[in-house]
């Protein structure tokens, strides 16, 4: 039987557990389990941003170019280093996840002429699925879907290089797929998948937006060709901060983008008549980035380098597998299901909690026990570990806060929130 004790002495010996006291806590009492959507707010942050605001903007005016003009390449190096495991000049944090995607998905397109398919798995976020419809009304092209929401494909929506294999023939340009699954929370093998792919003569693009920052992620030893993600669930760089693509450096002069910019001009600040590419990352950059988002990533790539990766994806690993324990204990003799893999090899940073009532338990949960989680249709509750800040005190008092809801039956004393953010 677990209790607060235990949950406590984990705490004790923690490794990160400092690393909570630097985040902005506004409501102690508060279970905050939803970093898998918006990480906290780092203190060191805010600070930083007010400096660049009122030092940078305020003070230095437009003369501040000299030194922001280089900082989505110089600010995605050390997220590369940081976070992905990949070298200096692979990465540049610019624009939203979609633009990435929808950009590095036509480049890897056109880099594969006289192929017409397009493979995407049916658990995929949703955006990226509208995307690759639309590129495929656009050009023509035969998008195939793999049905991964059924139990009866695959576990857990988890693709393994069997099932991929299936799909693949030499027709297919290109596929689509998340690291870690935004509702299940299961991880794909990426080498695995993008080897497969590979001896097909297909591109995988990675999403990598549920993954950064909650596990250890190899790119260039995995031999990872394209990738995007975005910044603000456990990188903690704020809502709407800049989001980052990744491509390997030998493609850097193969694949070119439906978009060019005067950020990706050869001789920038000539302003000449027709577009001659800049090597590089840079010459995958449109125009100009957000230099205050950027200020966020920064701060806080430099406290997720000081906590280390590895560290990261351990206090995942066993967070996770504690509330799979108290789920265990608690929530399943309660009629809750368990649609995340139980091997910790197989998941991310969050749990996928399935319930007939879960859209009104997870209004309750907020509105009543003080417990933030994230719902998503038709039946699913997302509670996640956060490694930097989430502790297990304060999983255990959520789960617990959550259980005591809904035994009691108060959960059914809110209404169900139609439409809206959940």
């Amino acid at each position: 039987m677990i209790d607060l004790e235990h949950a406590r002495s984990r705490d004790a010996s923690d490794p990160l557990r400092e690393f909570r006291n630097r985040f902005i806590i506004a409501d102690p009492d508060q279970c905050y389990l939803d970093g898998n959507s918006l990480g906290r707010l780092p203190a060191a942050t805010a600070e930083a941003v007010q400096r660049m605001t009122l030092d940078g903007w305020g003070g230095d005016l437009v003369t501040g170019w000299g030194g922001w003009i280089d900082m989505a390449q110089r600010v995605g190096d050390t997220l590369g280093l940081s976070v992905l495991g990949a070298a200096a000049g692979q990465v540049l944090i610019t624009d939203t996840t979609s633009v990435n995607l929808y950009r590095l998905a036509l480049a890897a397109i056109k880099d594969r002429p006289g192929r017409s398919t397009i493979v995407v798995d049916e658990a995929n976020f949703p955006t990226d699925r509208y995307i690759l419809q639309g590129i495929a009304a656009d050009l023509g092209m035969r998008l195939v879907t793999i049905p991964n929401e059924s139990p009866d494909v695959a576990e857990c929506e988890r693709i393994t290089p069997e099932i991929l294999a299936a799909y693949l023939d030499d027709d297919v340009a290109l596929v689509c797929v998340q690291i870690v699954n935004y509702r299940s929370g299961a991880r794909q093998d990426v080498p695995a998948l993008t080897a497969t792919a590979r001896d097909h003569g297909a591109y995988v693009l990675w999403d990598a937006s549920h993954a950064v920052g909650s596990i250890d992620l190899r790119f260039d030893e995995w031999g990872v060709d394209i990738a995007v993600g975005c910044t603000y669930k456990y990188c903690n760089s704020g809502p709407g901060a800049p989001a980052w693509m990744y491509v390997r450096s030998d493609l850097h002069d193969t694949l070119r983008t439906p978009i060019d910019g005067w950020f990706g001009q050869k001789d920038q600040f000539t302003m000449g008549p027709t577009f001659e590419r800049a090597s590089g990352m840079r010459g995958f950059q449109i125009a100009s980035p957000s230099i205050v988002g950027l200020t966020a990533v920064e701060e806080s790539m430099s406290m997720i380098a000081e906590a280390g990766m590895d560290r990261i994806e351990a206090k995942c690993a066993e967070g996770t597998s504690f509330m799979i324990d108290l789920f265990d204990q608690w929530l399943e003799p309660l009629g809750f299901g368990l649609d995340t893999p139980r091997s910790a090899e197989h998941r991310g940073g969050h749990l996928s909690l399935t319930h007939p009532e879960a859209a009104q338990i997870s209004v309750a949960m907020r509105q009543i026990a003080n417990v933030i989680p994230d719902y998503r249709k038709p039946n699913t509750i997302r509670v996640a570990v956060a490694p930097l800040y989430t502790s297990f005190e304060e999983m255990y008092i959520g789960l617990e806060r959550t259980a005591d809801l809904v035994s009691s039956g108060r959960h059914r004393d809110v209404a169900v929130i139609e439409g809206g953010v959940t």
